[in-house]
């Protein structure tokens, strides 16, 4: 066995349904700093509040979707894993989550006390934000820091623009586009404003708004999530030979009082009912497996909200997961990481 392994990163999932568990999680995941970017007392102040009552509320969506394995979100990164480790040749293939278990410390320990040296950690996030991607890094390099692991780290960066990317999440959606549909709503997880306006390198471009994002490019494409979200919808539509009029987007998931990116997706499916669709095809881009806020938030409240609107159907077209083509697309993306000197 060589000694250069590849880590999957995901977000994570509460150990299991019950309200002691969620909490625990929800706690750990929203004490985040890069979660929730406000000085540790109010962020502390924040969360103690929202776990009066939220743990209970998210437990029970958690289990109107939970496994017989357990977190759909775990156990689908499980199967990515399983699927990905006969593609690299070059070591053992892990998983890694930001939050719960298996965690990026227990993880990168375990592979240090197998001698791996080189590590390619991929945060499994098509598009870059502070709230996934650099959280996911930080505590990688803080893990191999506090107990100077001999470790070296080559780092995936957000593969929105991957051609193979792209072209395995067109051909996942083409056997529901084919069977006909009104419209196809991309809901991508949504982020507070003040998120974009941190990373904008311009300290101007994300005060311009949407139609700003969608002709970004350069240093803004690069640190801009809502840009990288309109160039993958982009990418996809011209790959499923979708019109203007026949897509648009929205972003869900909003906590809290703080303005958050535009449109939102509850807001976009009353419209959309209101505006004559019956069937509406919905799918969620900024997830490659599916999870609570896919299944339950998109495929049962979603749903229902857009049927009390008016509409008639509503299809979640499944996340990438595990399917046979996104497996050997992100094995190609990864093996082309620059390994770390």
């Amino acid at each position: 066995m060589t000694h250069h392994a590849l880590l999957l990163a995901n977000l994570g999932s509460p150990a299991s349904t019950s309200v002691a568990d969620v909490r625990s999680y929800l706690n750990q995941f929203l004490m985040d700093p890069y979660v929730i970017d406000l000085p540790w007392p109010v962020r502390r102040l924040l969360v103690s509040l929202i776990l009066l009552k939220r743990p209970a509320q998210s437990a029970h969506a958690y289990q109107s979707i939970w496994w017989p394995q357990g977190s759909p979100l775990v156990a689908i990164s499980r199967q990515l894993t399983e699927a990905i480790r006969p593609l690299w040749t070059q070591g053992p293939v892990e998983l890694a989550m930001r939050y719960g278990e298996p965690s990026i410390e227990t993880t990168l320990r375990k592979l240090a006390g197998q001698g791996i040296t080189q590590v390619t950690f991929a945060p499994l996030y098509p598009q870059f934000a502070d709230s996934t991607t650099t959280t996911a890094l930080v505590e990688a390099r803080r893990v191999i820091a506090a107990h100077r692991l001999p470790i070296k780290l080559a780092v995936l960066q957000p593969f929105y623009a991957e051609a193979e990317y792209l072209d395995a999440l067109a051909d996942s959606a083409r056997p529901y586009l084919q069977q006909g549909f009104d419209h196809l709503l991309l809901s991508y997880h949504g982020l507070p404003e003040r998120h974009l306006h941190k990373t904008d390198p311009t300290g101007s471009h994300c005060l311009k708004g949407a139609d700003c994002c969608q002709r970004a490019q350069g240093a803004v494409l690069d640190s801009c999530y809502r840009a990288q979200c309109y160039r993958v919808s982009a990418g996809f539509a011209e790959r499923s030979g979708l019109g203007p009029e026949q897509y648009s987007v929205a972003f869900q998931s909003r906590l809290g009082r703080a303005k958050w990116i535009e449109p939102y997706t509850e807001a976009r499916l009353a419209e959309l009912a209101a505006q004559g669709v019956k069937k509406l095809l919905v799918m969620c881009p900024a997830f490659v497996a599916d999870c609570i806020e896919t299944l339950e938030e998109i495929g049962i409240r979603g749903r229902e909200q857009f049927i009390a609107a008016g509409g008639e159907e509503l299809l979640l077209v499944p996340c990438l997961n595990a399917q046979p083509q996104w497996v050997a697309a992100l094995a190609r993306i990864c093996a082309r990481v620059p390994q770390a000197l």
